[in-house]
Order: structure tokens, then C-alpha cells, then sequence
């Protein structure tokens, strides 16, 4: 780990049990009745560093575990694996008491504001509730100083502090949940796709509200999206993950540029080229496989054109290329990409 490194993510793993009740895993099989249990591998193993000041960006199709490794993060769901290491801390095993102090330090910007924001709550209701639960000594007067600089701070108008979510357009109610997540001054902001729900133009002033927020208050980003195109213009480096296991993680030029993880490759080859003669899309074959029973081997080998034997049958492990690359790819290990 890194001295400049605020997060550090190291093996983490989460399961979910989508069993049911008892009589619902109760199967007869080979003329006995057996218990099955259904688990969703939703991150495995999954190991990354976050720089203080920086913003990785997490990306993949949908269901590969971006959400559910942020949520890991800022400690929503509890990992059943691996550590979450925090300004040098251990913070995945504390408890909720012992966990209180860091959640100043770090919030969470949803993808979909309506529902994220509490409708029978008016804006000023719903800022001035973080900052008097973790503010006990300030006075009225000092809640409604910081709700009034937080709006101010997004480009929303304090007069309008008595509105409720409804009143506003999309982007509007973005700005105001990312007022929310700053109103106790952190430090580290997941952002779960928070431009997804919103307008294209929309979506380029929230774009850039984020990018001046974390000049102004030295803000450290994880950034989930799906938009390849916002990844490359607002992020220092990029996770490439697929079925719940980190295939590439590299300094965004690099991964745009020289892509190394085939995965990667195909991502990158569905962004939209105009003008570029030659330019041919690769096309996985296949489905992706469900999380519940993962693949033998590399979870990608049996869309990878490029898969053999070991492919099959031994799992990847991540290494650092040269170029500064990590990949888990046998074929880039052994020089047949």
C-alpha cells in the first residue's frame, strides 16, 4: 500500500444466500431428499488502491459487482472477506459504535436522487439532519449557515430550501443529494453512476459540478459508470472488473491507449468511433455466466477468444505489467496477447 493511498481494498469478498426458507432448499435428488443453498459469488477477491485526491473509476456490465464493492466500501453491506483499510486503519471489522467517527470521513452519491431523497422531506429537513447528528454542539444559527453554503456550493439557490424533492428537475435533486453527502465535510465520496437517471446535458454539469467540488475540497472519488467516455475524462485510473473479479486496474491513459485484458478490449470497443477508418468492434460470444454457479478457471474463458486449457481450468491472479498495468489475464502473462 502506497503512503498516499486513503483506501485500500484488499481481498474482499461478499456472498449473498438467495436460499430461502428451508422447505425452498429442500430438493429430492437420486431418490433422497437433499438441502441446496443458492449463493450469489458477488465479489471475489477483489483488490484495489484508491489514492488520497484521486478518482478511480469502476466499470463493467451490469451485475459484474461494481455496486455492491462500493457499498462494501463505505460499509452498507458488511464483506464476508478480505480487509478494507482506511487512512492506514482497519475499518471492515469495526463495530457501528467504532465505525460512527469515520462516517463524516466518507459518504455515498446514489444513482437515482428521487429515491435516495425522503419525499415528506423538505431540502432543509433533509441537509440539516447529517449535520446535527454529527455536529451535537451546533446551534441552530450554524446548521442553517452550513445548509445554506452547501447549496450554494452545488448551484442551488438557499431560498429554495423549504422545497421538497418533487419541486426540482432531475439534475436538481442530484445536486441536492450531493449537497447532503458534503454537508458533513468528508473526505471520500462514493459515487454510485450518480449521472446515469439524468439528461445528457444534464448529466455534463453534474459532470463538472464534481470535478470543481474536488479542487476546491481536495475530495477523493470511487466512481462508478457504465459511460466509458465520462470514465476517461474524469478519472486518474480505472478498475476494470467482470462477474465479480478485477480483470485490469490501470492509470486511465494507459488502459485507453493500451488496453492489455481481453475484456478490456471488448469494453473499449463498444465506445462509439466517428471518423476512424478500420475501426472494427469485438464481439464476446456467448452469455455472461451466472453468479450463483461461476466457471472453473478464468470467470471469462468461455467468451475469450484468446482462452486454452490453463484458461479452463486455473484461476488468474492479478500481477503488475511493465507498463504499470495489473492484470489477470494467462494469455498477457504468458505473451499470447
Amino acid at each position: 500500500m502506497k503512503k498516499d493511498t486513503l483506501v485500500s481494498i484488499q481481498n474482499v469478498v461478499k456472498h449473498f444466500d438467495i436460499s430461502g426458507g428451508l422447505l425452498e432448499q429442500i430438493r429430492f435428488k437420486n431418490n433422497k431428499f437433499v438441502r441446496e443453498q443458492s449463493v450469489v459469488h458477488a465479489l471475489n477477491g477483489v483488490s484495489l488502491d484508491i489514492g488520497r485526491g484521486k478518482t478511480v473509476s469502476v466499470v463493467g456490465e451490469s451485475g459484474c459487482g461494481k455496486s455492491t464493492l462500493a457499498r462494501c466500501v463505505i460499509r452498507l453491506y458488511e464483506p464476508n472477506g478480505g480487509q478494507i483499510i482506511y487512512d492506514g486503519k482497519r475499518i471492515d471489522n469495526l463495530s457501528h459504535k467504532h465505525m460512527a467517527p469515520y462516517r463524516t470521513r466518507m459518504q455515498m452519491v446514489f444513482q437515482d436522487p428521487y429515491s435516495s431523497l425522503n419525499p415528506r422531506m423538505s431540502v432543509a429537513q433533509i441537509l440539516e439532519e447529517p449535520i446535527r447528528f454529527h455536529n451535537r454542539s451546533y446551534t441552530a444559527g450554524d446548521v442553517t449557515d452550513k445548509v445554506a453554503e452547501v447549496m450554494q456550493q452545488v448551484g442551488i439557490d438557499p431560498l429554495w430550501r423549504k422545497r421538497f424533492p418533487h419541486e426540482f428537475s432531475g439534475g436538481q435533486r442530484q445536486r441536492i443529494a450531493i449537497a447532503r453527502a458534503l454537508a458533513v465535510d468528508p473526505e471520500f465520496i462514493v459515487a454510485d453512476e450518480p449521472i446515469a437517471a439524468l439528461d445528457v446535458s444534464i448529466q455534463a454539469q453534474v459532470l463538472n459540478l464534481l470535478m470543481d467540488l474536488q479542487q476546491e475540497r481536495g475530495l477523493t472519488y470511487m466512481f462508478i459508470s457504465h459511460d466509458l467516455s465520462v470514465v476517461e475524462h474524469i478519472s486518474n485510473e480505472v478498475a476494470v472488473m467482470y462477474l465479480g473479479t478485477l480483470c485490469e486496474f490501470a492509470e486511465t491513459e494507459n488502459l485507453y491507449s493500451n488496453p492489455r485484458h481481453p475484456y478490456t478490449r471488448a469494453l473499449l470497443s463498444a465506445i462509439p468511433q466517428f471518423g476512424q477508418k478500420g475501426f472494427q468492434h469485438l464481439r464476446l460470444q456467448g452469455d455472461v455466466p451466472t453468479p450463483i454457479d461461476l466457471p472453473s478457471g478464468c470467470v471469462f474463458h468461455g467468451r475469450c477468444p484468446y482462452a486454452d486449457k490453463r484458461c479452463r481450468t486455473e484461476m488468474p491472479i492479478i500481477r503488475r505489467l511493465d507498463c504499470g498495468s495489473q492484470v489477470a489475464c494467462h494469455g498477457v502473462e504468458e505473451g499470447r496477447i
